[in-house]
């Protein structure tokens, strides 16, 4: 039946699942188990199935999909205004039933098992790099308690660690220099699964032309490119560069209202992390366009400009939302990028 459309609440265990074969009334609900999950969909004619995009729902889709039906997905921060009154799970059916009705709520496209495979390895990387940081902060701090400072960088703390702990003269108390010692592992240990990681993501990024294509922009490695082929998919989505700097967060929040228009600072919606990792190139490049060894690009010298009228900050954030807007012609394009090139 064409015009049947599947909303699934999903779970850990038990899934909800409402049925509707016309706009806004839900003809029959089921409560099924994991196991009994899967074969319900089996068991159904193609339908139009909806869900919230939350953990686990891209795998779901995939499987969902390999039978017939189609699955659209829909991010939780739009299904929750039409989730009314309490919140069961009966309740976040008919509210994402509803806001699949809205056609200004643009889906969520299914991740692959590729992309997934690139955001999971940059999620643990992140991971790994607050718990290295973290060790350092406390081992610092540590130190500093008993006098002894470690200059700025952290490429200082193990070998200035170590050699206070190993120095019998310095007056470091027994009890802690095993302690100190073990910290010094464990951040040595986390630096080498760091490396490791990056070489994984090197080995996959040369299976993919898009992240050789993006790494071709000045401002973009191989983290940012991995980043963006994972957590972006096909940004063929997007109908122009604007579009795409919008979805990053990267452009002014506007606040407007008849005849004045009023537009403010960046509105930080979308994936932080590749908001993060764009701000950084960009900072790279500005820094670089201030040494006097070299000549600048054009855009490093767009960067300067706006660095003079604005600050360096502003600059930064104007200088990553062009990255971002280069990104999306490099890759909608399928071409590499070229520093000199003029619009016809």
């Amino acid at each position: 039946m064409k015009d049947r459309t599947i909303a699934v609440d999903l779970a850990k265990n038990v899934f909800e699942i409402g049925v509707s074969e016309r706009p806004g009334h839900v003809k029959k609900t089921y409560r099924l188990s994991r196991a009994k999950f899967l074969k319900f969909f089996v068991d159904h004619e193609p339908s139009r199935v909806v869900m919230e995009a939350c953990g686990s729902s891209h795998y779901w889709a995939r499987e969902i999909a390999k039978l017939g039906h189609k699955v659209k997905l829909i991010s939780p921060q739009y299904v929750k205004p039409y989730v009314l009154r309490n919140k069961t799970d009966r309740a976040d059916v008919k509210g994402v039933l509803e806001a699949d009705r809205n056609s200004d709520i643009h889906s969520v496209p299914v991740k692959t098992v590729a992309q997934q495979q690139l955001t999971a390895l940059h999620r643990i990387r992140s991971r790994w790099m607050a718990t290295r940081i973290a060790r350092i902060n406390t081992l610092r701090g540590l130190l500093r308690e008993f006098g002894f400072i470690i200059p700025l960088g952290a490429r200082h703390v193990i070998p200035s660690a170590t050699e206070l702990i190993e120095d019998a003269e310095v007056n470091l108390p027994e009890a802690l220099r095993d302690v100190f010692d073990q910290m010094c592992t464990e951040i040595r240990e986390l630096e080498a699964r760091l490396k490791s990681l990056e070489q994984r993501l090197e080995a996959l990024a040369s299976q993919t032309p898009a992240v050789a294509r993006l790494r071709s922009i000045p401002g973009i490695g191989l983290l940012t490119a991995t980043a963006l082929v994972g957590f972006v998919g096909d940004v063929s989505r997007f109908r122009s560069s604007r579009h795409f700097a919008s979805y990053l967060g990267l452009t002014p929040r506007e606040h407007s209202s008849g005849n004045v228009r009023r537009l403010g600072r960046i509105s930080k919606r979308g994936d932080v992390y590749l908001r993060t990792l764009l701000i950084h190139g960009a900072r790279s490049l500005l820094w670089s366009a201030h040494r006097k060894s070299i000549i600048p690009s054009p855009l490093q010298r767009w960067g300067l400009h706006i660095h003079e009228r604005r600050g360096y900050n502003k600059a930064t954030v104007a200088l990553a939302n062009k990255l971002a807007r280069r990104v999306w012609a490099v890759w909608k394009h399928d071409s590499d990028y070229q520093a000199d090139y003029r619009a016809a």
